[in-house]
């Protein structure tokens, strides 16, 4: 029997991105050179196997390419009810082409998520690239001038901490309370530590632990936990890899992927992947061009990749008992973790 889904949504890489950002779940690989007639091909793959098809010609930066307004327009053409620009944006592009963000305002667009580390060396040094910096200073002013909020996050790690008290004095220069208010949209601003995957992975011996929670100043803390309508940073970032060792530690249960309305990724080679953690052999599902869709679908709706093959047959204990460190103090949410665990049993 064919498979069928009421919605899929497809997040194909055509161009990449111009960073290599250390803290990035989806990891670094090369940046594709693919086109309109790419995405049209795989959207066409996909289009008997669900009533509802939604296409984004993106799954690392947005509005990368030069032709990003015709891939905005296509990408429309091609999906069935195209939803509204999310709330990202290509720095890069933004610095390098003046009618950028006043076209995603025309779009609709309200505010748009920035990310820096700190101060120029270190946000140059995380994203991956020269001149990062100042071109998301440039894009502040530039979304400011063009009626759209500016929405600020950083991660925070034990190599980033010394930068907060940067990050304060650019708030505060920046003046981004009283600016964002003017235009209708609270200022919005917090950290977190993201998610233990893909390039991020790498971070691992820099994640934060309770005590680099302690040196997070103040306002920063509160408007982190204003942000996620939490109590403290701790409710914010998690339990220690301890702590979730121990409560797990006789957890016998398994939690297969979800099976509905699924996202997949497909890569600049066309191979196909879940929307659940970075893009990596363990989670591959197929290839369009070399196996097909309907092989890729039967992939994902039997669990026979090897990681969701772990998450169906594999109980929690065995995976904290294998890979975890009970010792740890890193702070981790309980889904991040399990997806880091799995992970490690992929590549085993």
């Amino acid at each position: 029997m064919q498979p069928f889904f009421d919605t899929i949504t497809l997040a194909a890489d055509l161009r990449g991105c111009p960073n290599r950002c250390l803290h990035c779940w989806m990891g670094h690989r090369p940046n594709p050179h693919l086109g309109p007639e790419a995405l049209r091909e795989i959207a066409a793959d996909f289009r008997p196997y669900a009533r509802r098809l939604v296409v984004e010609d993106w799954n690392r930066e947005p509005d990368y390419p030069d032709n990003y307004r015709e891939m905005w327009a296509l990408c429309s053409e091609l999906s069935d009810g195209h939803g509204p620009h999310f709330e990202l944006m290509s720095v890069w592009r933004a610095a390098r082409d003046e009618s950028y963000i006043p076209w995603l305002r025309s779009l609709g667009v309200r505010a748009v998520q920035l990310t820096f580390f700190g101060g120029r060396a270190a946000t140059d040094r995380y994203t991956g690239r020269p001149g990062a910096y100042d071109d998301l200073l440039w894009a502040v002013e530039a979304l400011l001038r063009a009626g759209i909020a500016p929405r600020i996050q950083s991660f925070l790690y034990r190599d980033t901490v010394n930068e907060l008290p940067h990050l304060q004095s650019l708030l505060a220069d920046l003046d981004l309370d009283r600016r964002c208010a003017r235009l209708g949209v609270p200022f919005d601003f917090f950290l977190h530590q993201g998610s233990c995957d893909g390039a991020a992975e790498a971070l691992y011996p820099l994640w934060p632990t309770p005590a680099d929670l302690e040196q997070v100043p103040e306002d920063l803390a509160a408007r982190t936990c204003r942000h996620f309508g939490k109590a403290s940073l701790r409710a914010v970032f998690g339990d220690t890899e301890a702590d979730l060792c121990r409560a797990l530690a006789q957890d016998t249960s398994t939690h297969p992927l979800e099976l509905d309305d699924p996202v997949f990724f497909v890569d600049g080679a066309f191979n196909v992947y879940p929307n659940r953690t970075a893009p990596s052999p363990g989670w591959l599902l197929g290839n369009l061009r070399t196996q097909g869709p309907q092989a890729v679908l039967e992939t994902y709706l039997h669990h026979r990749s090897p990681a969701q093959r772990i998450l169906a047959t594999v109980p929690i204990c065995d995976l904290v008992r294998a890979y975890g460190d009970p010792e740890s103090q890193r702070l981790f949410g309980r889904g991040d973790y399990l997806d880091l665990l799995v992970n490690r049993m992929s590549r085993a």
